[in-house]
């Protein structure tokens, strides 16, 4: 028998164990779910063992536990660390979910639970692979170890630390990531960037109270006009950003990072209708795509100040608030970013009024690997072989602070192969995956690991 007539005969099996591991409602977020976090550490602990991985085990890292497993016997071959969480999001709202969460119900060719697509189904995928090449081959084409976490959700606050006194358990050449899926079911896509974050939030005050605008207006600063200055000032009308040194470090776009792009299937009249919009807009001389995927951005997420009820109350407000984040990309330090908003601001704010600059904790890098990266190139391949089609190479607007993680702690390139898809309500009520993905990538996992071993040198991570 081999790994292709393993996965077929056992699919039913792991079918149910995968709506077994849907169960657990491993809610990193909320801590009366801790219990329930271990518990899936634990449950995938056991699964591992039974796989044939060794060393199996739960390992401690002051929060969320990381269990880890390995399987070395490929001398002279790559090591791969294969990379995925078993936390989930929060359900609520509750309501708007048409079965409950944690009772994994399959309708129309589709699992539905919280954690279905991300990432417990894109997780198990790589164990079952595994499997089906220990128990066919009697071994692995590769060197394997696994990492899979269970704090990615609240933004894996001891992992960085946790991996940093573990370097060399987790030493690999090539990591291989179940968390990151696809722009759709087809074509197939390789992800190869995404945007880091930054954030901050601005107060604005003027004097010790509300005034009456009647008696004071013309006389006094007015702190909402005054953010509205500051805020203006930051973009331009053709949507450029101003702030002095903000893209001095911004990796330019080649010709070839925008041929990659500029094939990319992408409909711009159907996406203004999907999101209701006339018109899209953005920093000039750049595609829609390139400016979601390549470019870095400055939003205001958040405005308020005075009065904010119904009918009229014609006060000068004493504060006004904003909050403001920027997704960056490759190259760019977050907290440079930052100082040079922070400046900005001082630099803009006009007389009259005391302003207070305040950065939200979980900055974050980009991250970008080349799609020349061998594992890469045995991602493609692998989808190749396994859908008779060419993936195309793509990027995220979102950040996955995860992958810059890992790369910065273990030097060693995160290769996104995940099988979910972005409209599978990742997040959301209703979550879903797709059972057909869930048979693709078992074969998927099979095929790549065979491809790293053929592809990948060892002693590729430390040129990371």
């Amino acid at each position: 028998m081999d790994w292709h007539q393993y996965l077929r005969a056992n699919g039913a099996r792991f079918q149910e164990e995968l709506l077994d591991f849907l169960r657990i409602p491993s809610i990193s977020a909320l801590p009366e779910n801790a219990s329930d976090v271990r518990a899936a550490a634990e449950w995938l602990e056991r699964r591992l063992t039974s796989a044939g991985v060794n060393e199996a085990r739960v390992l401690e890292t002051g929060g969320h536990p990381v269990v880890y497993g390995e399987w070395t016997g490929a001398p002279g071959k790559p090591t791969v660390l294969l990379y995925g969480h078993f936390d989930v999001q929060p359900v609520d709202p509750l309501h708007e979910w048409e079965t409950p969460p944690f009772e994994p119900t399959i309708r129309d060719g589709r699992v539905y639970a919280r954690g279905a697509t991300d990432d417990k189904g894109n997780l198990f995928l790589s164990i079952l692979a595994v499997e089906a090449l220990l128990k066919t081959a009697g071994g692995l084409p590769v060197n394997v170890k696994f990492l899979l976490e269970g704090q990615e959700e609240i933004g894996s606050p001891q992992l960085g630390a946790f991996l940093a006194k573990n370097k060399e358990l987790f030493g690999c050449d090539v990591i291989v990531s179940a968390d990151g899926g696809r722009l759709g079911e087809d074509p197939p896509a390789l992800i190869i960037g995404t945007k880091g974050i930054c954030a901050l939030s601005i107060d604005v005050r003027g004097a010790k109270s509300e005034l009456d605008s009647g008696i004071y207006g013309g006389a006094v600063a007015n702190p909402v006009h005054a953010l509205v200055q500051i805020l203006g000032s930051m973009r331009g009308a053709d949507g450029r950003i101003l702030v002095e040194g903000f893209y001095d470090d911004v990796a330019a776009l080649s010709e070839v990072d925008r041929e990659r792009i500029a094939v990319a299937p992408f409909d711009e009249a159907a996406y203004k209708q999907q999101l209701g919009v006339e018109e899209v807009f953005g920093e000039p001389g750049y595609s829609t795509l390139e400016r979601a995927w390549a470019r870095p951005t400055l939003e205001i997420n958040g405005l308020w100040g005075g009065f904010q009820g119904e009918g009229m109350k014609t006060v000068l407000p004493a504060e006004a608030h904003a909050k403001v984040s920027c997704r960056l990309v490759a190259d760019q330090d977050p907290q440079r970013v930052l100082e040079c908003l922070t400046r900005h601001i001082h630099a803009h704010t006009p007389p009259g009024v005391r302003v207070s600059v305040t950065p939200h904790p979980g900055s974050s890098r980009a991250y970008f690997v080349p799609a020349e990266h061998p594992g890469n190139r045995a991602a493609q391949a692998a989808v190749e072989d396994l859908l008779d089609k060419d993936p195309y190479y793509a990027r995220l607007g979102g950040t996955v602070p995860v992958y810059e993680l890992l790369q910065r702690e273990l030097g060693a390139y995160a290769i996104a192969f995940g099988w979910g898809s972005n409209d599978e309500g990742q997040h959301a009520p209703n979550e879903f995956w797709r059972l057909k993905s869930f048979e693709l990538g078992q074969r998927g996992y099979c095929i790549l690991l065979e491809k790293l071993a053929e592809m990948l040198p060892v002693g590729a991570a430390p040129h990371a």
